[in-house]
């Protein structure tokens, strides 16, 4: 049986703090990519990794994480129907606009905990 979500969070490449909600058995890590200046190369860095190194049970049907910024600009919520376990990873992409700027961010939220000792 699926146990209840847990909170993390993370410092992205620019010192802003976010918060993930993620299903322990689940979710391994979740990476945020972006552009760097002059945009011809991304930048990739892991935001949150499980502190847990196996699943205590296995995963539910659902995948369910959520993802917000401290400063309010990006609130994702997902929720995806997995009932044969098999989504490794979600990629989402974000148009962030702050001023006069915008950027894509990419999160990809890796999924693939081991399972549960036998």
């Amino acid at each position: 049986m699926a146990r209840h979500n847990r909170e993390g969070r993370g410092l992205d490449q620019q010192g802003n703090l976010w918060r993930i909600s993620y299903q322990p058995d689940w979710l391994k890590h979740v990476k945020i990519s972006r552009a760097l200046p002059g945009g011809r190369r991304r930048s990739s860095l892991t935001l949150f990794r499980n502190p847990a190194k196996r699943a205590e049970s296995e995963p539910g049907r659902s995948v369910r994480t959520r993802i917000t910024s401290a400063d309010g600009s990006v609130d994702v919520s997902l929720s995806l129907e997995d009932p044969n376990a098999h989504v490794e990873h979600i990629v989402v992409g974000i148009r962030r606009t702050r001023g006069r700027k915008s950027e894509l961010v990419k999160l990809v939220i890796q999924g693939g905990l081991p399972g549960p000792k036998p």
